[in-house]
């Protein structure tokens, strides 16, 4: 029988509960599909933070490079532990360690949820470049505390890195519906924005076959609301892609069906699944945390690993959930009970 090593990684808040759940449905379709899923739990977190200082050990890196993939709960708890410490503790450093430089975010509508659009019938594939560009973490603070304080940030955008993503982007276009959206600022950004269209129109002559669109990410971000049925995939940079896929989860219905893949497209390290609602401080514990962008994110990461029919199958279990009014309500419906429909719906 073929197995898979997953780590888990639950984090803070409402991580526990909803990698709890996915790993339900997962070992559920792994078992009709005839194939393993191991999976060591770590529990990295703001928790591991204020009792050792750090969001992971020295050596979390190199624990994780061996497992296949990482399934990951959500991250922060910024009562106790700031967003800048734990983000740059934990998720950063795995993406960039692990080249996970194509961030993948689905967004359309499951059966029977109602999104705060009048158009129900979008699909786009969002791709963030995730390791470089705004988040690239270059920068510093002088004279801090005084009247001559100065803070730079300094967006790095590389060749190589802005090339594979938009490749990767064509290649994703062209096994969709064959049309891209770039995004960039190029009229006020002049050096790294245009530096970023003009790969972008290198590359389209490479794909002949793609229909190009370069927009500027405001732009992009009214589409998204007045005419998201115009676009398929979308290629944005690292803060661009980290803000309109917040749009897309909203037209979506919501965070709780916010599902992300943090990819290695070479395979040359583990690539990391996660819901991208953040921890929910607030209902943490209830019970009540939705699931579904979780489960929806194993699903990606069972592609990923090859096992293309279970996931397809995991997505049929969420739709037919949902089309039964399960999970379309925030707080109806107790995490366990989406997760028993789930899983009743996959056999």
């Amino acid at each position: 029988m073929k197995s898979y090593s997953i780590a888990l990684i639950p984090g803070d808040g409402i991580g526990s509960d909803v990698t709890a759940a996915a790993w339900t449905v997962l070992e559920t379709v792994a078992g009709n599909f005839g194939f393993a899923l191991t999976g060591t739990e770590f529990p990295w977190s703001c928790k591991f933070f204020k009792d050792t200082g750090r969001m992971m050990p020295q050596d979390g890196i190199e624990t994780l490079r061996g497992f296949d993939a990482i399934l990951l709960g959500a991250v922060g708890w910024p009562a106790e532990v700031p967003d800048s410490v734990s983000l740059h503790g934990l998720l950063l450093p795995i993406r960039k360690a692990f080249v996970q430089y194509a961030n993948i975010r689905p967004h359309r509508l499951l059966p029977g949820v109602t999104g705060p659009l009048r158009a129900e019938n979008f699909d786009i594939l969002c791709i963030r470049e995730n390791t470089e560009g705004e988040y690239s973490g270059a920068g510093g603070r002088v004279h801090q505390g005084t009247l001559d304080e100065v803070a730079v940030e300094t967006s790095i955008f590389t060749r190589a890195g802005v090339e594979r993503i938009l490749r990767f982007g064509f290649e994703q276009a062209r096994a969709r519906r064959g049309k891209l959206a770039s995004v960039t600022k190029s009229n006020a950004q002049k050096y790294s924005m245009v530096f970023w269209d003009e790969i972008t129109r290198k590359l389209a002559a490479d794909y002949p076959d793609i229909e190009v669109t370069s927009y500027h990410v405001d732009a992009l971000a009214a589409r998204m609301i007045m005419a998201p049925e115009s676009l398929d995939v979308v290629v944005a940079s690292n803060l661009f892609g980290d803000i309109l896929t917040d749009i897309g989860a909203a037209i979506q219905g919501g965070l709780g069906y916010a599902a992300s893949a943090n990819i290695n497209p070479g395979r040359s390290a583990p690539s990391m699944f996660e819901p991208v609602h953040g921890s929910a401080p607030d209902i943490a514990h209830l019970g009540i945390a939705n699931p579904i962008a979780a489960i929806w994110s194993g699903a990606m990461m069972l592609d990923h690993l090859g096992e293309k029919a279970a996931a397809d199958r995991v997505i049929k279990g969420v739709e037919a959930a949902t089309a039964r009014g399960i999970g379309t309500i925030p707080g109806k419906d107790r995490t366990e009970a989406i997760t028993a429909a789930v899983v009743a719906a996959l056999t």
